[in-house]
């Protein structure tokens, strides 16, 4: 990351898709940041001192405690403005902004459930659901090179760690879904994503 002084401070998962998708952001912006990250069962006493509910990802800022990961993001593409990872205009805004609620709500939401059932009987049925939903988003990136983007923003931020942890859940994109897989490339070769992986992250992709 850039040399940029900072004493915001990241608490993060290195498994969660939330905290991974604030890393990109972060990474993006070239923030220079303490990323501190929280494993089961050792939790940090100054978490627990600004984050009673003790969940993952926590950012503080200076005297500002935040720790709602869509939240997080848009704070951060405000507080550091460049590059922009959101539109201009209000329409588009609102656009990305439900955009970024479906990911969370809908596809977050079975990878959580996928996290739960493990092998169980109903593992089968959430694949197949969260691989449904991803596949219906390709046309959003056949005539532009993000989510109705030319550049990168914090819908992609949201997107690739479910792109990313698709193998690890058993599920395979369509072969001959070419603007889908090309998204997919085109966002794992950014920078930004392959410095901000956890080691937890890599090993979802070399299991």
């Amino acid at each position: 990351m850039s040399s940029r002084r900072s004493i915001t401070t990241l608490y993060s998962s290195p498994t969660d898709p939330h905290s991974h998708r604030t890393r990109i952001v972060l990474g993006e912006k070239g923030i220079d940041i303490e990323v501190i990250q929280v494993t089961p069962g050792r939790i940090p006493e100054d978490l627990i001192d600004i984050n009673p509910e003790l969940s993952l990802p926590t950012l503080v800022d200076r005297e500002l405690v935040v720790y709602d990961s869509r939240v997080i993001i848009e704070y951060l593409d405000e507080r550091f403005p460049h590059p922009p990872l959101m539109p201009v205009d209000p329409v588009s805004r609102a656009q990305f902004r439900l955009a970024l609620h479906r990911i969370e709500r809908d596809w977050y939401g079975l990878m959580a459930k996928l996290d739960l059932e493990g092998a169980g009987k109903g593992a089968g049925k959430l694949r197949t659901q969260l691989r449904e939903m991803v596949v219906q988003t390709s046309d959003f990136f056949r005539a532009k090179a993000y989510f109705l983007s030319d550049e990168f923003s914090l819908v992609d931020a949201s997107i690739a760690p479910v792109l990313w942890r698709l193998p690890h859940y058993g599920i395979e994109l369509p072969k001959d879904d070419l603007v889908l897989q090309k998204y997919r490339t085109r966002v794992f070769a950014r920078p930004a994503f392959r410095a901000t992986l956890s080691d937890h992250e890599l090993e979802m992709r070399r299991a």
